[in-house]
């Protein structure tokens, strides 16, 4: 019988003890292993096991290639398999340090504990009045002291979107300085995931609940990632901008400080003239904006090689094809309080290609300014 494997994260780092705490106060023989990377200065992980009870173990696990997380990911398994072999753990909760995502770790126990682990649920917890402040903290990692790694360039606003994101269940604790806005800000950054009160009976079966790494990361991909609807509630709003036409490149890019400051977070896909063929992920928090090649859009791509295509991207682009632009769109979706929602739609619809640019065709939509070449195409 496999090992159930919980992991919980967050860098809401009294919100996620107190989840694990209640786990272990909860399910009866379960066990919460913790990797602490604050100690990786002195070349090592320190590694701890804990119980209701208290402390049962401790070491220390060497650093990776000078990366910590690289140390978590190369003990995480190992310690978990010997908890297995033990037989005496009913659940395992590999409680993630601050800045560690969750996605590389459920990678992780999947693929490489696949014969004695199931891994049964991700949690992230939340407070939900540090919200907005951890989303809107453009403060790099390293600022902070929470980076994973020397070259780790992160920002805590992007590092808890994605944390946050992921997760199919969100375990909110009780906050006496969270308002009605920040429920609602939490609805609409992750309208699909289960919220459940840290303190209830609820948790324990959400830890159970059980876990698809495959669709977990599908709806991270940029190219069928299931964004959020438009939406309004207590000051806090999302707006959904859809469009056909591709954007002018010159003109984008000079409108992109505007567009990732009028929100806290942002994110979506997107299409660029002078590289009619290229699927553009964008994803923005704190302030920051990152924008990166996803890979060809399906209408670029020859009948014969959608086979070699996932069917959850097939499925994603059959839902919003164009007889003429195939899968290639404008879908980028704005969540914040105090939205601009008509200032933001006239920005975005006046980076578009206008009626002369756009009849004038792709050939000439390629000889366009390359405006994002210094993103996209950085000079090592």
């Amino acid at each position: 019988m496999k090992l159930p494997v919980v992991i919980v994260g967050g860098l809401h780092s009294d919100a996620r003890k107190e989840v694990v705490d209640r786990l272990l106060r909860t399910v009866p023989s379960s066990v919460a292993l913790h990797h602490d990377l604050s100690t990786a200065a002195g070349g090592t992980v320190r590694r701890t096991v804990r119980d209701a009870l208290g402390e049962r173990d401790a070491g220390d696990a060497p650093l990776v290639n000078d990366c910590a997380c690289c140390a978590l990911r190369e003990d995480l398994v190992p310690e978990l398999e010997r908890l297995a072999d033990a037989g005496r753990t009913r659940l395992a909760v590999v409680e993630l340090w601050d800045s560690v995502e969750p996605k590389a770790m459920a990678e992780v126990v999947v693929a490489h504990g696949g014969d004695v682990l199931d891994l049964t649920n991700v949690i992230t917890a939340v407070d939900p009045a540090l919200l907005l402040p951890y989303l809107g903290c453009g403060d790099d990692l390293a600022e902070a002291g929470l980076e994973a790694a020397a070259t780790d360039q992160r920002t805590v606003g992007d590092t808890w979107a994605r944390q946050l994101e992921y997760a199919p269940v969100l375990a909110v604790v009780d906050s006496e300085e969270a308002e009605e806005a920040d429920a609602a800000l939490l609805g609409q950054l992750h309208p699909t995931a289960r919220r459940v009160a840290a303190g209830s009976g609820e948790l324990a079966e959400a830890a159970f609940a059980g876990f698809d790494v495959e669709a977990a990361a599908a709806r991270q991909h940029p190219a069928c990632a299931l964004l959020p609807q438009d939406a309004e509630e207590s000051g806090v709003g999302t707006f959904v901008w859809h469009r056909r036409r591709p954007f002018h490149p010159e003109r984008l890019y000079s409108a992109l400080e505007d567009l990732t400051c009028a929100a806290a977070r942002s994110r979506g896909r997107f299409w660029l003239a002078d590289r009619p063929d290229t699927l553009l992920a964008w994803d923005a928090a704190g302030g920051a904006l990152c924008v990166e090649n996803a890979g060809p859009w399906l209408a670029s791509l020859p009948d014969a090689a959608w086979d070699l295509v996932p069917a959850v991207r097939r499925a994603a682009a059959a839902l919003d094809w164009h007889p003429e632009h195939g899968d290639c769109c404008q879908h980028l979706v704005f969540t914040s309080p105090g939205l601009d929602r008509e200032g933001l739609g006239r920005l975005l619809d006046s980076c578009l290609l206008t009626d002369a640019e756009y009849a004038a065709g792709p050939e000439a939509w390629r000889r366009l300014p390359h405006a994002f070449d210094s993103l996209l195409d950085p000079v090592s």
